[in-house]
């Protein structure tokens, strides 16, 4: 099944970008600072987002626009008192057709998973405010990861489409943690 072959093909990567996003969410004392790192999430989901579009139609994923999405991460970036003015850069991997946009957005779908412990990593800061987008579905979190998990397995049933959803979701990891790095760049300068 493809949900399994693509937790262990890109548990590397997912890894690499996990410890960039601890680093920064442990770095964080302000609002101000969290706003920011949202700031690099909006970007880049935002652009993801736009880029899986025209391949994850309600044929493929019914609930689809009742998921999170980086609206969410906008709403919580304003609570703070931020905005999302002057956007790090970002690139996206390329995505051109459904099997692509899955793997993409196996990546997204899956940082819910992980939401919670970021929110009680914040809250032990004392940041309790702009956590929606980190809350994920609330009670419903593993009811909704599991639909995605049925639409990702249904989807990929040729091991070359496998292939091209986890080199996908690889790429994914991967562009993500670029954006981090631009940021410690600019930081560092």
């Amino acid at each position: 099944m493809l949900s399994t072959t693509i937790k262990e093909a890109t548990k590397e990567a997912h890894l690499q970008l996990e410890k960039k996003v601890v680093q920064k969410l442990k770095a964080i004392r302000s609002n101000q600072d969290y706003a920011d790192l949202l700031r690099h999430f909006y970007a880049y989901f935002n652009h993801l987002e736009k880029a899986i579009a025209p391949f994850i139609t309600a044929d493929v994923l019914p609930d689809y626009p009742q998921r999170r999405n980086s609206s969410y991460i906008k709403t919580d970036i304003e609570a703070l008192g931020g905005d999302i003015n002057n956007l790090p850069e970002t690139t996206v991997p390329e995505i051109g057709n459904t099997i692509q946009a899955l793997g993409a957005l196996y990546v997204m779908e899956g940082s819910i998973m992980g939401g919670s412990i970021i929110v009680q990593m914040l809250a032990k800061g004392g940041i309790t405010e702009g956590v929606s987008f980190f809350s994920g579905y609330g009670q419903a979190t593993g009811q909704m990861w599991g639909a995605f998990i049925n639409v990702l397995n249904a989807s990929a049933v040729e091991d070359e489409q496998e292939a091209i959803a986890v080199k996908t979701a690889n790429e994914t990891f991967e562009h993500f943690a670029a954006v981090f790095v631009e940021a410690e760049q600019t930081v560092n300068g």
